[in-house]
């Protein structure tokens, strides 16, 4: 008896702390950083570890965001992406039609063979030369993705990816016609942000992000690129349109 009573106040009070918690978010202007996690742990009466557990919810829901040593900051609502997942298009593509500006921050171009596991996705031989594109995407002035695309060499000329390259590999792809592209296949998953990625998108170490898995194919079924993509939570909106089954 004594165990039900303590689950079901133990339940009140995650709820009752969520409430406030909520009320607080919503009467800080978008923007703003909350007071800190001692401070709110305090003010609300609960220990350090059950408010990060609350805030990563609110975090999940794209309404707050955490900077690791900087702080927890509320979210404009009106400056997420928000975009279907039927018809594949870059971040830099979404921002401009939503009038946000995107740039590229931070890029890695780094030149190698492929060992096993990247020679079997991308359907060549093991040793082939392939290139490793990484790059941080910020929007509204937030870095709001990675992005990691693992190509054979020859797909794009290296002069394609000094002069001019603003961040999709996508679209340079589409901008210089060598091929017909067909489809994407995306694996839809949800990760801990590494020490490494936690820092690149300025979240706490730990965060759940989402993660896309994709290889493009052209028209011949060939896949000529490979990757990897960590979105930051609060930024992007992801809906997909699904037909009713017989």
């Amino acid at each position: 008896m004594s165990d039900y009573t303590n689950s079901n106040e133990n339940v009140s009070l995650f709820q009752k702390l969520h409430m406030q918690l909520s009320e607080i978010i919503e009467s800080t202007p978008a923007g703003q950083k909350l007071p800190s996690e001692p401070e709110l742990a305090a003010s609300l009466g609960v220990s350090r570890a059950t408010l990060r557990e609350a805030m990563r919810s609110f975090e999940g829901q794209g309404l707050i965001r955490r900077r690791q040593g900087v702080g927890t900051f509320v979210l404009d609502q009106k400056q997420n992406i928000e975009s279907g997942l039927e018809i594949l298009e870059s971040i830099e593509t979404q921002a401009t039609r939503l009038g946000m500006d995107a740039k590229m921050g931070y890029l890695g171009i780094n030149r190698s063979v492929a060992g096993k596991d990247i020679a079997d996705k991308l359907g060549i031989s093991e040793n082939a030369q392939i290139v490793k594109i990484s790059r941080v995407i910020w929007v509204s002035e937030h870095p709001v993705a990675y992005l990691i695309d693992i190509l054979p060499e020859n797909i794009l000329p290296e002069d394609d990816l000094v002069n001019g390259f603003t961040g999709s590999v996508l679209d340079l792809i589409i901008k210089r016609g060598a091929y017909q592209l067909s489809h994407s296949k995306t694996y839809i998953s949800a990760c801990p942000a590494t020490s490494d990625l936690a820092k690149k998108i300025q979240l706490q170490r730990g965060d759940v992000i989402q993660k896309f898995e994709a290889y493009l194919y052209e028209q011949s079924g060939k896949v000529i690129d490979y990757s990897e993509s960590y979105f930051a939570p609060g930024f992007f909106k992801f809906h997909v349109i699904r037909k009713i089954g017989n």
